[in-house]
């Protein structure tokens, strides 16, 4: 009975428990409470994943991410506001010290109404440009759905994201194609290794202000510059998305019917899964990596030459010295978050997980092997020669990848000389032959010499007559 009321407990706590990995406490910024029902779908969503979801409007006086001093809300979702921004306690100084403070952000643009210049602001702060027209829009004259905007061109057919680039994984894939109605591009910097985009424009895609009947002559950006769907993933892994297009999360395009201009019949979008990856990585539930045991030990003798090995045999283990052209061997244990529970993390195809062993630079920089998977996790190693420098050392794992959460261990250790009686001896050293046969060649003439000396008889002839 106590068993089965235990499974009962266990159960309800997993039910009621969120899927991100950092929290499910949900603070959802709606300018107007009507329009929630645009997005009960996705709220619903949300709800089901175990999220406590608390509804503001950015004029409430009572607003605030923080808490004593704590963040208030684990997770945050700001859709477009119909006023000038987002009020006094959203400003862009308070949002990034929110991301700061391990926050995750789902921004959701629109360009039925004017980009706040607040927004614009905020945006500069993660390297994000936005066009300079507030009402600009992104249209494509040939990617376009031809049920819902014939005339303007609009609303953009786009198929689900693939891998950004070799080795990095893709996180936003999925079946169908994606509806996105009347979305703000975005410029992403050059510079950042932060950003990412998830979502690019077609080749064919501009962006352009409606308002402005002038012939365009010079665009904001075109085609892959603009990015729909962008994320930006602080060194403290808390996740900041900027959706281009908030109607993508309304009921009306989840699994709207649309058609593009030279296809045969229409299809349905795969806009809800996709909202629902996307959220589910801007929330830390999936792209999470966790380290386990982290070691490193002495790997020569007994120890490299068998695996069965006694407590007592079994060298240190992270001790805090090695000595120069010492074997080592180091191991790190890595999982990755996939929604639920813990899993053995694996990179993607064509990326590896590497150790340097370093002072002011690596002196070595080595491929870290997955040698032993378990139930939730990954074992990598690998054993390499300390080298013949002696000095402050750092075992770092630094593995920083698009979409996933930052991996930065660090080890410092201390790489000694040989003590005075770890010296080779002379006699073992082929090269010392020469110069030990010198010494005995010297040694017996020296002898050979002084036995002469005393043994060998002076001429008595001569002597006789020196008297």
């Amino acid at each position: 009975m106590k068993a089965f009321l235990s499974l009962l407990l266990l159960g309800l706590v997993s039910l009621v428990q969120a899927l991100s990995s950092t929290g499910n406490r949900l603070l959802v910024v709606i300018e107007e409470a009507a329009d929630k029902s645009k997005y009960s779908s996705f709220f619903g969503d949300l709800e089901s994943r175990g999220y406590s979801i608390t509804y503001e409007s950015p004029k409430s006086k009572t607003l605030s991410l923080f808490k004593h001093g704590n963040l208030a809300y684990d997770h945050l979702v700001l859709l477009p506001p119909k006023s000038k921004g987002f009020g006094p306690q959203l400003t862009p100084n308070i949002l990034v010290d929110y991301v700061n403070n391990n926050g995750n952000v789902l921004l959701a643009l629109t360009a039925d109404q004017p980009i706040p210049a607040a927004v614009a602001s905020l945006l500069l702060e993660f390297d994000v440009t936005l066009p300079p027209e507030r009402s600009a829009l992104v249209v494509d004259h040939i990617n376009y759905d031809s049920n819902s905007a014939a005339d303007k061109h609009d609303v953009l057919l786009i198929p689900a994201p693939k891998t950004l680039k070799t080795g990095v994984k893709n996180y936003f894939d999925v079946d169908g194609i994606l509806a996105v109605p009347r979305a703000v591009g975005q410029l992403l910097g050059n510079d950042s290794p932060l950003l990412a985009p998830v979502l690019r424009a077609p080749e064919t895609a501009y962006s352009y202000n409606p308002k402005e009947e002038e012939a365009l002559e010079d665009v904001f950006a075109s085609g892959s510059q603009l990015s729909l769907v962008s994320t930006f993933q602080a060194r403290n892994s808390a996740r900041f998305t900027i959706l281009g297009s908030a109607e993508m999360l309304q009921d009306a395009w989840f699994n709207a019917q649309v058609k593009a201009p030279r296809a045969p019949e229409a299809t349905s979008t795969a806009n809800k899964a996709f909202a629902e990856r996307l959220s589910a990585w801007t929330f830390q539930e999936i792209g999470v990596l966790k380290v386990g045991k982290v070691q490193h030990y002495l790997n020569e003798g007994k120890v490299k030459e068998s695996t069965n090995l006694t407590v007592s045999e079994f060298p240190e283990i992270n001790p805090i010295m090695y000595r120069i052209k010492n074997d080592v061997h180091f191991s790190i244990e890595l999982s990755e978050y996939n929604g639920d529970r813990w899993i053995p993390f694996l990179p993607a195809a064509g990326d590896s997980l590497q150790l340097e062993f370093s002072m002011l630079s690596p002196f070595h920089r080595l491929t870290l092997e997955p040698v032993s998977p378990t139930t939730n996790s990954t074992i990598f190693s690998t054993s390499f020669t300390v080298p013949d420098q002696h000095g402050i050392f750092n075992f770092i794992v630094n593995y920083k990848r698009p979409f996933l959460s930052n991996v930065y261990e660090k080890r410092t250790v201390t790489v000694r000389h040989f003590a005075h009686d770890e010296w080779p001896r002379s006699f073992v050293i082929s090269g010392a032959y020469p110069w030990i046969a010198g010494i005995g060649v010297t040694a017996t003439g020296w002898l050979i010499f002084v036995a002469v000396w005393l043994y060998s008889k002076p001429d008595e002839s001569k002597a006789k007559k020196t008297q």
